[in-house]
């Protein structure tokens, strides 16, 4: 039987991690507080649905990163309470976000400009207030 205590870094998946920890041990946000925000903002799913920061996470569980334009998909293979080495976080997290997103991701990093003005007509003018709301959702702005 494996005691878990929080000086333990490593966890062998018998005990639940907080999303938030788990997400940011396994180096996907660079901050904790980072993660807890964007758990709070909705931005982090399992199973389509948005979580808590303290939501227990389960090796084995696919969580879901909005990050416009796409959605990141991760499997968790490990848990980790604290953060680890970047050899070991490789062992945390499978990426299974398809391969064109990660490439519409890529561009858009390049041109992130590129994916908002390409769709308007030249001579289209000022955008509408919907079209507006609709970038900005796209972009993920929260205002």
């Amino acid at each position: 039987m494996c005691h878990f205590s929080p000086r333990m870094s490593y966890n062998d998946g018998t005990m639940p991690v907080r999303i938030d920890q788990w997400l940011w041990a396994a180096r996907l946000f660079k901050t904790r507080t980072l993660a807890n925000q964007a758990c709070r903002g909705g931005k982090v799913q399992i199973d389509g649905g948005a979580v808590k920061p303290a939501r227990p996470l389960r090796a084995g569980e696919v969580v879901s990163l909005k990050q416009p334009p796409i959605l990141r998909q991760f499997r968790v293979k490990g848990l980790a309470a604290k953060r680890v080495s970047p050899a070991l976080a490789r062992e945390l997290v499978e990426e299974i976000t398809p391969a064109a997103d990660l490439e519409t991701l890529a561009l858009a990093r390049r041109d992130p400009l590129g994916l908002i003005f390409a769709a308007r007509d030249r001579g289209s003018g000022r955008p509408t207030k919907r079209e507006r709301r609709e970038l900005e959702q796209l972009l993920g702005e929260d205002e």
